[in-house]
């Protein structure tokens, strides 16, 4: 008796050991080098952009704008279309707007701070989307570029500063704010960079500025950025 349970024990125990192996065993990890016998055109793959970091930020930027000239943008929003020329002088920050324009990241965010008779500021949004396309662009900041001449007239564009406090004013590449102010903020000058102007819709600026906000100054109906598209 003693013997037949030793043996049921043994099978039992060489049993789970082949099944536990089974799982370890049978997962496919396919590498990029590895061919494939599928000749379906691939799928586009987030793999194919190098994820922006502090450290690798400047460098991709400084490559990418000698490619990449484009300079004028569509803002589609709830209340009409912002079109905004973007300054070549100002290379980083227009390249970063121009990337994040081209990886759709401002498609679905808002105009979540407005301030009558001051700044209307978009980029952002409580989405959970939206955080997770942060994510997967990066995480990184922009250094300050205040010294091209450019000011912050009535519809000028400019980029704020991180939520995270720095001594050096670094930018928060995925938000950006537009002067509706009559007669401009020149104050804001020596801290924010100014990349880009108004070419048209300044009107709808001033619509989407005259919407109620809670105390916190964000809109207590949500004003959308449809869609940024580039244009000629």
């Amino acid at each position: 008796m003693r013997f037949l349970l030793v043996v049921c024990v043994i099978f039992l125990l060489l049993n789970c050991e082949d099944k536990q192996t089974s799982k370890q065993t049978n997962i496919t990890v396919v590498k990029d080098s590895v061919a494939t016998k599928n000749t379906s055109p691939k799928k586009e793959s987030n793999s194919e952009f190098l994820k922006l970091t502090d450290n690798n930020a400047m460098d991709f930027f400084l490559e990418y704008e000698k490619e990449h000239k484009e300079d004028k943008v569509r803002i589609t929003t709830d209340f009409g279309t912002i079109d905004i020329q973007l300054y070549n002088k100002t290379k980083f920050h227009r390249a970063n707007f121009i990337y994040l324009t081209k990886r759709k990241y401002f498609d679905g965010t808002q105009f979540y701070r407005v301030v009558k008779d001051f700044v209307i500021q978009g980029g952002s949004s409580d989405d959970y989307n939206i955080a997770k396309r942060r994510r997967k662009i990066g995480k990184y900041l922009l250094p300050p570029d205040t010294k091209r001449g450019y000011t912050h007239k009535r519809g000028a564009i400019s980029m704020p500063s991180s939520e995270i406090e720095n001594a050096y004013k670094l930018a928060s590449p995925f938000q950006f704010f537009i002067v509706q102010r009559q007669g401009g903020a020149d104050y804001l000058d020596k801290d924010y960079t100014v990349f880009g102007e108004v070419i048209n819709g300044l009107d709808v600026v001033d619509k989407i500025a005259k919407v109620e906000t809670d105390q916190g100054d964000w809109p207590l109906q949500n004003v959308y950025i449809k869609k940024v598209e580039i244009i000629k």
